[in-house]
């Protein structure tokens, strides 16, 4: 769970995107060469905490330790103080460096919007962040076998699709919890094509390149995954 470079927006991004309240990373700060910053998610926010590397220990407020595994136990049996409105975070759930993000970082965006009158730890929970997609794809009819092209949007776990980028209501929203495989597909007369299966349907888009259509397909099937290992703790727990 320690993250050398990210930046303190990308750890914003990726807790409020994959993460849940409790989850935490460490990270090295942007400020000092001897200070690290502990990012954790509480109530769809990020709070970031100063960690003070003094060479043989580390302080984090009035508290020193001298590992990294006396700070987090320390913090995982009691909450930290995560502002001055007295919000209390409590660490539970370390967000491991080796997660399978999509390795396409050059075309998922990740940006960050503030609310009026919030701080600049407080990201906006539904802000645009990893994990999120959008552009032009060309979609087959359901009825009509015809190709029109249809502006889309992938965020969590729903991908939408409209008429085109100006719409500001959705033809449809695809729930991505009912799709069982996102494939390419070679039965079309068409290039740079792949599918994705739903229980009463299966969809049929076209991208303008093989890259576009290979990005389309990396980031759908890591969605897919992670629905998968949190249905799998989910039950896990249940049966537990």
């Amino acid at each position: 769970w320690y993250h050398d470079n990210l930046t303190r927006h990308a750890a914003e991004a990726l807790l409020l995107s994959n993460g849940q309240d409790g989850s935490y990373l460490l990270r090295k700060s942007n400020e000092r060469e001897d200070l690290y910053s502990l990012s954790v998610r509480g109530k769809d926010s990020v709070k970031h905490f100063h960690v003070e590397y003094t060479g043989t220990s580390l302080k984090f407020g009035f508290n020193e330790f001298f590992t990294l595994k006396e700070l987090v136990m320390h913090f995982a049996n009691q909450p930290l103080i995560g502002s001055e409105t007295g919000t209390l975070i409590v660490l539970k759930h370390p967000y491991p460096r080796q997660v399978e993000e999509p390795s396409i970082y050059e075309s998922v965006r990740v940006h960050t919007a503030m609310q009026t009158g919030r701080t600049e730890s407080d990201l906006v929970p539904n802000a645009p962040s990893l994990g999120t997609k959008e552009g032009y794809l060309i979609k087959q009819g359901k009825i009509v076998k015809n190709w029109k092209t249809r502006w889309f949007t992938l965020h969590r776990n729903e991908l939408k699709y409209f008429k085109d980028q100006t719409a500001t209501e959705p033809i449809r929203a695809l729930d991505l919890t009912e799709c069982s495989a996102v494939q390419f597909d070679y039965s079309q007369e068409r290039v740079n094509c792949f599918c994705l299966v739903f229980p009463l349907r299966t969809y049929y888009l076209c991208a303008k390149t093989g890259i576009e259509a290979d990005e389309w397909i990396k980031i759908l099937r890591w969605k897919l995954s992670q629905i998968r290992k949190q249905l799998e703790e989910r039950n896990a727990t249940l049966s537990s």
